[in-house]
């Protein structure tokens, strides 16, 4: 298996396993700075119609990860890795609940990490 678009930091897991057990099924989408800057949004899985300007980058515990196209041209030789921090969540994200919020902090992919991705497809809906 090649290197992977995004990971999640153990505290991220244990934040959507909790939130999993409180709502379900999750999803997340990159938010591209809109209402909510820049930051990971957390939904339940189908509640953010993902459309035909959205890619899946992949999963992180269990739960895919999307990202718009548009935005995935700037971040593509770019690492993200969910994480946590304390703080108040953007007003639509499920961790609002919580006193934690979703971060997503990064890097740039080696060139051996490049080499060894997987394509991303634009959906197709």
């Amino acid at each position: 298996m090649g290197a992977q678009r995004v990971t999640a930091t153990p505290a991220a897991l244990a934040l959507i396993e909790q939130l999993k057990a409180e709502h379900g099924e999750l999803m997340f989408h990159q938010s591209g700075g809109c209402c909510d800057g820049s930051s990971p949004m957390c939904f339940e899985l189908d509640e953010f119609m993902v459309g035909p300007s959205d890619v899946r980058l992949g999963e992180v515990g269990g739960c895919p990860f999307y990202m718009s196209a548009a935005q995935f041209e700037v971040w593509q030789r770019t690492h993200l890795t969910l994480d946590v921090t304390l703080g108040r969540a953007g007003m639509f994200s499920l961790e609002g609940s919580s006193r934690h919020r979703f971060v997503i902090r990064s890097r740039l992919f080696t060139d051996e990490e490049l080499a060894s991705l997987a394509p991303v497809f634009v959906l197709q809906v």
